[in-house]
């Protein structure tokens, strides 16, 4: 029955990158994390490491570090150990030795849930308990793009806009302009999770990631983002 039902569900193509979040620095301005999976197309395993300067709202100089198999005989697991040695300057420049505390997340098999909207708070220590109360809003819109999207796949691209609400008060956190060459041609976003350092007392150095979907070669690609909440 189970065979059945496996051979009665559409043929789905595409690229659904995982993410490994490696940690903060202790200062928590800068945050490391990894996006890993097997590429569509050609079926080779990869992984990228991003080093984000969350003050700054930027890449840290030097990175992202990408690395792909040039055959399908490289197994993820061994690429990601490869990646993950070539890496260790970068993390131990950072001092990345936080670990990232998820604190909210929507994960992909969750039915009915667009990913526009999260609803997160400071976690205590009694069970259930949650020190404060933030929701992040997620907006998606046409824009323009360093990638010919129109000319490649006959559709604009899409942009983002972020806003946290606490109480009364709602925050823009970021909102695209023209698209840069790097996100390639977005068809949506959703929420991903919410993350912390570990320890962090009043959420400082907070993150939003995002889940980004461009075309890719077969059918779309799940990418990250990440975005500072600078609570």
């Amino acid at each position: 029955m189970a065979l059945a039902l496996g051979l009665a569900l559409p043929t789905l193509a595409g690229d659904r990158a995982l993410l490994d979040i490696i940690g903060y620095s202790e200062d928590s301005r800068f945050l490391v994390f990894e996006e890993f999976g097997i590429q569509d197309g050609s079926g080779f395993a990869y992984s990228n490491f991003y080093a984000v300067d969350l003050l700054e709202d930027s890449w840290v100089v030097g990175t992202p570090l990408r690395m792909r198999a040039s055959d399908e005989g490289t197994s993820l697991a061994d690429l990601r150990q490869k990646a993950l040695a070539d890496a260790q300057p970068v993390l131990a420049e950072l001092e990345i030795s936080v670990p990232a505390d998820v604190i909210a997340s929507i994960g992909d098999g969750v039915p009915e849930q667009d990913g526009k909207s999260l609803r997160f708070g400071l976690p205590g220590y009694e069970p259930g308990t949650v020190r404060s109360d933030h929701e992040l809003r997620l907006e998606t819109f046409p824009t323009a793009a360093a990638s010919p999207c129109i000319d490649w796949f006959a559709v604009e691209p899409l942009g983002y806009a972020l806003t946290l609400t606490t109480g009364e008060e709602e925050r823009l956190l970021h909102r695209d302009d023209t698209l840069p060459r790097s996100r390639g041609c977005p068809q949506d976003y959703r929420l991903y999770a919410v993350a912390v350092p570990f320890n962090s007392a009043e959420g400082e150095g907070a993150v939003a990631i995002l889940s980004v979907y461009p075309f890719g070669f077969e059918g779309p690609d799940r990418r990250f983002l990440a975005v500072s909440l600078g609570l």
